[in-house]
């Protein structure tokens, strides 16, 4: 009989909707084996409220997929988001040997990663990723991997990403109470790129954008390495929002109105009027130059924020790559237009790229962060052994499930 394969699973906790990816590595690609996405509940502006809304979220969105592949999800890399992340440079220096003739090894970059990291993120916080950027030997720079080199003199320079600590362990506890244990967090936004960039982008200068309900993550790279991350408290719900307390609309209406009739580019000709509803008693008209006015101010209030953490990085205006969009908000039409003029700077959609499997129903702006985790989560090894489902977790109505793992095996 056939071995199941191991497999890996991204878990993107959102404000409005959580979603997962489950899949491994295969000829050099990422295979998807399923997927799923469900509402979320119990999380403001990126971290948890309380931790029964997002673990009961996290238990309905995969009880389907564990039911039809006949095993539990015992881990995954998790999404971390909120403007409690930090994105801190700093530097270490070590001697490794009293001569110059002493080789370098994995536990110089160990030592040295310490000395760049202890004393300088405070105690309060949870260290998610020492990204080096820059070695130096006996005062030699530009050096990205010392291992095998010769020196008596290690120094490190590096960007350090950290997050809250109470908020990392209740996004652990919410995760562990839906019975997945959280490997790793990641900040979504670096989850995003890990899924929509490609190399040469990374090595040039770009920066991704992760457009959430209510947040917006930063990501920014250059000569291959992440340089900065940052977050905008506020997202694609705050234009919903607005425009259900100014119209004095629910948030349905609301919602449909700017997913339908609502464009980033806001000099082109559209009509002036903007009709829901059945024709007759239930119809509603809305002015389009009211409704544009509600959307065009918050869209440049959070671009106007995106542009505000790009110039504290050193990075406005200077992405060769220009900036790729990602998130539920980046579903919104012709936004990389109004974002080209906000930013000055060129503008892409990003969607995850070099899947294989299963994947064509994630290959859109919103997967990219659940994409990116599972990719990070392959590609580090982090597989868990197949399991029969146990009996602990309840059944789950398929109904409250978003779309439910799709052929989960169908094409292995």
């Amino acid at each position: 009989m056939e071995e199941k394969p191991r497999f890996v699973t991204g878990l993107d906790v959102g404000t409005e909707n959580v979603r997962a990816v489950i899949g491994a590595m295969k000829d050099g690609k990422f295979a998807v084996y399923g997927y799923n996405e469900g509402k979320s509940a119990g999380m403001r502006k990126g971290v948890p409220a309380n931790l029964n809304g997002p673990a009961s979220s996290i238990d309905q969105m995969l009880g389907e997929a564990e039911r039809m592949g006949d095993y539990d999800v015992r881990s995954a890399y998790v999404s971390i988001n909120g403007s409690q992340i930090l994105s801190t440079r700093t530097e270490g220096m070590i001697a490794v040997g009293s001569t110059t003739e002493h080789e370098i090894d994995d536990n110089d970059l160990d030592r040295v990663e310490d000395v760049a990291v202890t004393g300088r993120i405070p105690a309060n916080r949870d260290v998610l990723d020492v990204v080096p950027l820059e070695y130096a030997i006996d005062g030699q720079g530009g050096i990205k991997d010392p291992v095998g080199m010769s020196g008596a003199r290690l120094e490190m320079r590096a960007n350090v990403i950290s997050a809250l600590t109470p908020n990392c362990d209740h996004l652990k506890k919410a995760t562990e109470h839906a019975e997945v244990h959280a490997d790793r967090l990641i900040p979504s936004a670096v989850a995003a790129a890990r899924a929509v960039l490609t190399d040469k982008q990374k090595e040039n200068g770009v920066a991704v954008i992760d457009m959430g309900a209510a947040t917006t993550s930063i990501a920014v790279y250059e000569e291959g390495d992440l340089q900065y991350v940052g977050v905008v408290p506020a997202g694609s719900n705050n234009i919903t929002n607005d425009l259900a307390i100014l119209l004095a609309i629910d948030p349905d209406m609301a919602e449909e109105i700017k997913t339908r009739f609502v464009t980033g580019d806001f000099d082109s000709e559209k009509s002036p009027v903007i009709k829901i509803g059945k024709e007759g008693k239930h119809e509603r008209n809305f002015d389009r130059k009211e409704v544009d006015n509600v959307v065009k101010l918050r869209l440049e209030e959070i671009f106007s924020e995106i542009r505000k953490k790009l110039k504290t990085a050193k990075y406005d205006q200077r992405l060769p790559e220009g900036v790729i969009l990602t998130g539920g908000g980046a579903r919104m039409r012709d936004i990389e237009l109004f974002a080209k003029k906000a930013l000055e700077a060129s503008v892409k959609i990003g969607v995850p790229l070099d899947l294989t499997g299963v994947s064509e129903e994630i290959t859109c702006p919103e997967f990219a962060v659940a994409a990116g985790l599972a990719i990070m989560a392959a590609e580090e090894q982090a597989y868990s052994a197949p399991t029969k489902k146990s009996s602990k977790k309840p059944q789950k109505s398929s109904k409250k499930s978003g779309n439910i793992f799709k052929k989960i095996f169908s094409k292995f």
